[in-house]
């Protein structure tokens, strides 16, 4: 498994990471089953929030594996605050809460990387900025992110903040491309040359952000999977095409697809499959050609000016 530079931390990662949201629907044993697959794969950055299955999911990782200080040393665990029911919170209190909630929950006495989940419109960089300090003082979390977040959104809160944010979590799969769209369409008048994210693939790049790519398989907000799906037939037929050619799946190439980006994206896959893990995972060692990454962003039904 190839391993990333998170931002300009010193965390050196697996290029995949499982995402953890659908481990509460696991027995322990069936969890225990998925993790140590992962970490055999060479994974090693498991990505957590603490509404995933209302904090169950924490706890289901921390039980199945059966957390010890020789263990946890191996991981590199993230997780994620400030969604709460029917709004968002980033106050200092709540984000406080939210880390020692998730802290017992992974029974661990640190966090690797807490990311601020989704935009508070009510946000308060300077009370953020107190949290991030407490938490990092108090030795609770060692780095910092956010996640759904624009560029002017993360240069408001660097203006009060002390610590580095190096991890930005985006939506972006080959059928959710806004970030490359707006940059090929420069100077025209397709729909596409909108920016919807002030400029955030560039930001990222820019300011050694790593971009942590969410729902790699998923089409829409969460509107379902394209792969094998009967609506993007072109698509299928081009991931087939380039898969039995280096005999992977065509789940393995849309991975890879993320990962041939210069930007270094990490994606994060939420399979709970130990046998689909294990043939994403070969996307680590995947590098596509020029013309295979441009055939298959246009068999995504995309147009090049």
């Amino acid at each position: 498994m190839k391993k990333i530079q998170l931002g300009k931390s010193d965390l050196e990662v697996s290029n995949i990471s499982l995402g953890c949201m659908r481990l509460s629907n696991l027995s322990k044993k069936e969890a225990a089953t998925v993790i140590h697959n992962a970490m055999d794969l060479g994974i090693d950055f498991y990505d957590h929030a603490d509404i995933y299955g209302g904090g169950k999911s924490e706890e289901v990782f921390a039980g199945a594996i059966e957390m010890t200080s020789t263990l946890r040393e191996r991981l590199v665990l993230q997780t994620k605050c400030g969604i709460r029911q029917g709004y968002f919170d980033f106050s200092k209190e709540h984000i406080l809460e939210a880390v020692d909630g998730s802290l017992q929950r992974l029974k661990t006495d640190y966090i690797d990387v807490l990311l601020l989940h989704r935009p508070d419109a009510l946000v308060e960089p300077e009370e953020v900025a107190e949290a991030f300090t407490l938490l990092k003082e108090s030795g609770k979390v060692r780095h910092f992110g956010v996640s759904n977040h624009n560029s002017m959104q993360i240069e408001l809160l660097n203006k009060y903040l002390e610590q580095d944010l190096i991890v930005n979590q985006l939506q972006f799969s080959v059928m959710h491309t806004g970030m490359i769209d707006k940059g090929l369409q420069v100077n025209t008048k397709h729909i596409n040359s909108i920016d919807r994210d002030s400029s955030i693939l560039d930001y990222s790049r820019l300011n050694d952000m790593t971009i942590q790519a969410w729902s790699p398989f998923q089409y829409g907000f969460f509107e379902g999977v394209f792969i094998d799906n009967e609506k993007f037939p072109e698509l299928n037929a081009k991931l087939q095409e380039i898969a039995d050619k280096r005999n992977v799946t065509k789940s393995t190439l849309a991975v890879a697809w993320i990962l041939r980006h210069p930007a270094k994206i990490q994606t994060v896959v939420g399979t709970m499959n130990p046998k689909r893990l294990k043939n994403i995972a070969k996307a680590s060692d995947i590098e596509l050609s020029r013309e295979e990454w441009y055939d298959i962003y246009r068999a995504a039904g995309n147009e090049l000016p």
